[in-house]
């Protein structure tokens, strides 16, 4: 077929765009080869085999998924109730009922040997994976070595990565089903393989660590890394509690941690009724949605659930999710309504409309400090309102009015 002199120019650069294609996918190729390369003499030093370390990167391609999750990750804009009322439901604490009584043996010998108690050791569970429902589907070391590859956060996800190929190497799972999240969070309560090289156990006896698959290993290896941090067998993590009128909110801040006994002195009751069974145990006050929300007194075993996850919320449903499997209720204080979480800019928004009420923010750019903190309380204190500190929409809406 003869080819027309006006289509000659088109197929010139089809042809260009195909040799380039190829090139930038040689270099590609070319780059991820003297990556894994790279990375064997570190991995043999670590005490990888070279047959599993061929093993774990077989048909290893950088995942285009996981790169793009690090750009997604979205400002953290929920309120501590939407939190919470999104992961602790009554049909997410009649299923940890149900598994606490399939794993009874297994609770009870988790609990006997490491003093956790069963239900905060399922409500991890289920925070993580919805008891085993779903563990991530990517393949964890091809997911770290993407990261890494990519030069995010590498120093730490280059460590992770080594440590998931010495796990692999030492027999407790092979490569094709290490798997978990995009960010290399493994098996049914999310360990990260430096975790679970320091706390996991195999509880089981078979041999292997393995937590992917078997739920006596998971579960004690959750339970050993709350007692590795200091789990106070026989306590709670927290009491939700009641704040008397006229509430010091002042003094409350200056207290910082004190004992139960010195809350008790400023007219805190449990909301239960009952007394604090041991008044010399030392607590912080804590009040996500300020004074007219829900209000705890957060124990030691509080900020142990916390080594798991560094966030309030995270702990606080915890806590309430394992009280919930236990067979109690809601909180006895309902949370405010129409309150809101705010972005930057709103934040922004709050900071200049409290330095045009007069009250010193300083140059709004968001982020609440202590010179916003300091002007959300004086602004409180001249409106009447409950001098708690706390920034929310409903503050906001305030301000606007």
């Amino acid at each position: 077929m003869k080819i027309s002199h006006r289509a000659k120019p088109l197929l010139t650069r089809l042809g260009l765009a195909l040799f380039l294609s190829t090139l930038t996918l040689g270099a590609a190729q070319a780059s991820t080869s003297d990556f894994v390369r790279g990375l064997w003499p570190e991995a043999q030093q670590a005490g990888v085999s070279r047959q599993a370390f061929e093993a774990a990167f077989a048909g290893y391609n950088p995942i285009p998924q996981v790169m793009e999750l690090t750009r997604k990750q979205p400002e953290f804009t929920q309120t501590v109730q939407q939190y919470v009322e999104k992961r602790v439901t009554a049909a997410q604490a009649s299923k940890g009922q149900s598994m606490r009584g399939e794993w009874a043996q297994t609770l009870a010998a988790t609990q006997q040997r490491y003093g956790v108690q069963s239900e905060v050791v399922l409500a991890i569970w289920g925070m993580e994976t919805n008891f085993g429902g779903f563990m991530g589907g990517n393949n964890t070391i091809h997911a770290l070595a993407t990261l890494t590859q990519n030069n995010y956060r590498a120093d730490f996800f280059r460590k992770e990565l080594v440590t998931a190929l010495r796990i692999v190497s030492d027999g407790h799972i092979n490569a094709g089903s290490m798997v978990g999240s995009w960010a290399g969070a493994m098996g049914h309560t999310q360990f990260m393989p430096s975790s679970f090289m320091r706390y996991a156990v195999d509880f089981n006896g078979d041999g292997r660590k393995d937590i992917w698959n078997s739920v006596p290993d998971a579960l004690g290896s959750t339970a050993n890394y709350l007692n590795s941090f200091g789990w106070r067998p026989g306590e709670t993590w927290g009491y939700e509690i009641k704040l008397p009128s006229g509430f010091n909110f002042a003094a409350a801040r200056d207290m910082g941690k004190a004992s139960l006994g010195q809350w008790q002195q400023m007219g805190i009751t449990r909301v239960s009724g009952r007394p604090f069974p041991r008044p010399g145990d030392v607590a912080r006050l804590y009040m996500p949605a300020g004074a007219r929300g829900p209000a705890f007194l957060l124990l030691p075993n509080f900020d142990v659930i916390k080594r798991y996850n560094n966030s309030d919320s995270y702990a606080l449903a915890v806590g309430h999710l394992a009280d919930r499997i236990l067979g109690g209720g809601g909180f006895a204080t309902p949370w405010p309504a129409g309150d809101y979480a705010l972005s930057k800019a709103q934040r922004t928004e709050l900071q200049s409309l409290l330095n045009r009420a007069g009250f010193d923010t300083g140059t709004p750019d968001g982020v609440v400090g202590p010179k916003t903190r300091a002007a959300v309380l004086a602004f409180q204190q001249r409106s009447g309102l409950p001098a708690d500190g706390h920034v929310s929409g409903l503050l906001l809406d305030t301000l606007r009015r």
